[in-house]
């Protein structure tokens, strides 16, 4: 026996409304629709029946049948044998022609009609279905957009922080600690924000949202400075106070264009609004350079260099102003040099000149004292030493005979003697740091990863941590309260955790 829908034109007709209305895969709202009439099927001919209902894409036509797994026998079946699901060979011969054990056979039955309850019952699973499409939408939609600026109105302010309605599709949330600070928002207000992130919830959506995020004023800069949008002027990095202060680095490879003055405007004009939008935010546009010292320099302003010295080793700087330039580098509370080492991705050191004469003459001494010690030298040869460049006795050890040689006084004689004691002591360094670490229990895996410094690898040790497994086994939070963040900021702690796991395990991990 089959039972034949009339065609319902009308039903796909409503079916693509709704689903234009609320922006959601039409096939969504059809599989909505056939779970809302299988449920009043399952209601009317019985709970315990695998039911299930088709509609027709193309007329609208529906069409609802029982299912039933053909079995060889209920013994067969054993435990999960189920007579409202299941049926024998035999049995399965009313609703087909040749049935096999394995096969799904069909029992057509005639649509259920739409009483009162029926009808509620229908409403209720395909708005819930129908929502919870409505939010997958919203979820993948805003998931794509993570880095772009938002605008919405101000709904509602609870303890600080703001919700705001984004353009009437979704909810945003802005945490206290990510307004400019200072700034005051209020109900009704308009408001820009970067998503930061975005999170599935029962609600819809989580849309968190941000204002003090560099990337808020980069993206800000890319909307007013059509050069920046087209790509002709790059943004290279930004560092910001947020309400105080901030630096943007900016470049080009067109000769003819200045970078700086296109980012600012005719008078300000393109800087003025990204200034109002971060509440007041004094902004130093700098020009990028290749060069590490020409860009620190650059960084500095408004504060005038007199010299630099740069170590690219360990990325630091030491910048020498005038007395009267100083404070103006420093800044208030540190607020420019911090800026400018964030904007660099250099530690910054300011000091004046007399400062800075004082800290060559102990430098100059420390390694004096290193070079007699470690070399077993006069205080003559380890200036010499010095006055040529060579700033650490691994430079001696490894560095080509003939540089050596070439030094004014020096012979071949002397030359292979000093590099030969060079790698002695640095043998001998090796051997007292080895037999420290084993001292207290650590394993030559972990005392030789070279991803990180030896001070750091013993503080490991001397917190519990004795092999590189132990290391590859803690969370990026746990390493940073072992060592502190004076020592290991969270980014590196991940990096590091991820070398440590791809060497121990032979796991190559993403990066990012």
């Amino acid at each position: 026996m089959s039972f034949v829908s009339m065609p319902r034109q009308d039903l796909l007709l409503a079916i693509d409304s709704l689903a234009q209305e609320k922006l959601i895969d039409r096939e969504i709202v059809i599989e909505s629709l056939e779970a809302a009439i299988a449920k009043i099927a399952k209601h009317k001919y019985g709970e315990e029946f695998n039911i299930v209902a088709n509609i027709d894409r193309k007329n609208g036509a529906i069409y609802v049948k029982r299912l039933f797994d053909v079995i060889e026998s209920p013994d067969a079946a054993g435990e999960d044998y189920d007579a409202g699901t299941m049926l024998t060979v035999a049995q399965a011969k009313k609703y087909a022609k040749n049935p096999h054990v394995g096969d799904v056979v069909e029992d057509p039955l005639p649509e259920p009609e739409f009483g009162r309850m029926a009808f509620q019952t229908a409403k209720q699973i395909m708005t819930a279905r129908v929502r919870d499409a409505e939010k997958g939408r919203q979820y993948e939609e805003f998931k794509d957009n993570i880095g772009d600026i938002v605008s919405g109105v101000v709904k509602r302010i609870e303890f600080g922080n703001v919700f705001v309605d984004i353009n009437g599709k979704a909810e945003g949330y802005i945490k206290g600690t990510e307004l400019i600070p200072g700034e005051r928002l209020a109900v009704g207000d308009r408001v820009r924000a970067l998503i930061m992130d975005v999170a599935r919830s029962n609600t819809g959506p989580q849309i968190f949202l941000t204002r003090t995020h560099p990337m808020f004023m980069e993206k800000l800069f890319v909307q007013e400075v059509p050069e920046i949008y087209e790509g002709v002027i790059k943004i290279k990095s930004v560092s910001r106070a947020p309400g105080s202060h901030a630096k943007i680095a900016v470049e080009t490879q067109d000769p003819s264009i200045d970078a700086v003055g296109m980012t600012v405007g005719i008078k300000g004009t393109r800087i003025q609004p990204v200034i109002n939008e971060c509440h007041g935010e004094k902004i130093d546009v700098i020009l990028y350079s290749e060069d590490p010292a020409v860009f620190i320099v650059n960084a500095m302003q408004p504060a005038k260099v007199a010299k630099i010295i740069v170590d690219e080793d360990t990325r630091t700087a030491a910048v020498v102003v005038t007395e009267d330039q100083q404070s103006l580098a420093i800044g208030r509370r540190g607020q420019n040099v911090r800026l400018a080492s964030q904007l660099t991705g250099w530690n910054i050191d300011v000091m004046n000149e007399a400062e800075e004469q004082e800290r060559r003459a102990k430098e100059f001494k420390e390694k004096t004292e290193l070079f007699i010690k470690g070399l077993d030298v006069d205080e003559m040869i380890a200036h010499l030493l010095i006055t040529e460049g060579f700033r650490t006795i691994e430079e001696i050890a490894f560095v080509d005979l003939a540089e050596l040689e070439s030094i004014e006084g020096f012979n071949a004689e002397l030359a292979t003697e000093l590099q030969t004691r060079a790698k002695s002591y640095l043998d001998k360094i090796e051997q007292d740091y080895l037999d420290a670490g084993h001292k207290i229990g650590m394993s030559d895996d972990l005392l030789t990863f070279d991803f990180i410094k030896r001070p750091i690898i013993m503080k490991l040790g001397e917190n519990g941590i004795k092999s590189l497994a132990d290391l590859a086994d803690l969370a990026s939070d746990e390493l940073v309260e072992i060592l502190g963040e004076d020592m290991m900021s969270p980014r590196l702690a991940a990096r590091v955790i991820m070398k440590a796991r791809e060497v121990a395990y032979d796991i190559k991990q993403d990066e990012e």
